[in-house]
């Protein structure tokens, strides 16, 4: 809960950042002067770029959380993986059944739930960009599938 709590503080700092950001463009682009037009023009387009990357990594978050939600109903959650006292899997271990997990990815390719479990299990091994895209495909297919 204090993470969601934490991004949405910083999604309200960032549009706040963002609406003082496109008023200084509208004071440059009001000065008519070639310089201060083109500066202004770049204070748009740059908060324009930071409010889409905002809304996809919140995006993502919210979907994961779902899919993540849905399959702990179905109890296909448990991906069997011995836990330190913290509670997170032990790296090692989730490396070594990364194989596994890719081996059920691939009998069911179009199962959302393989691609999620193998992008848990990507995370629970330290390898995040593998884990983003497994679960993004798993939100993919969660999506077709409906």
């Amino acid at each position: 809960m204090t993470t969601k709590i934490g991004a949405l503080i910083m999604a309200a700092l960032l549009v706040l950042y963002l609406a003082l950001v496109g008023w200084r463009a509208v004071q440059f682009m009001a000065t008519g002067e070639p310089v201060a037009i083109a500066m202004g023009v770049a204070l748009l387009v740059l908060p324009l770029i930071a409010l889409w990357a905002l809304w996809r990594e919140l995006s993502f978050g919210i979907h994961s959380h779902e899919l993540v939600k849905r399959l702990d109903a179905e109890g296909g959650l448990d991906l069997e993986l011995p836990l330190l006292p913290s509670g997170r899997p032990e790296r090692a271990a989730a490396g070594a059944a990364l194989d596994g997990f890719r081996a059920a990815a691939a009998e069911a390719p179009e199962s959302w739930q393989a691609a999620l479990r193998l992008g848990l299990a990507y995370d629970a091994a330290g390898d995040r960009k593998s884990a983003r895209q497994s679960v993004r495909h798993a939100i993919e297919l969660s999506r077709a599938e409906r």
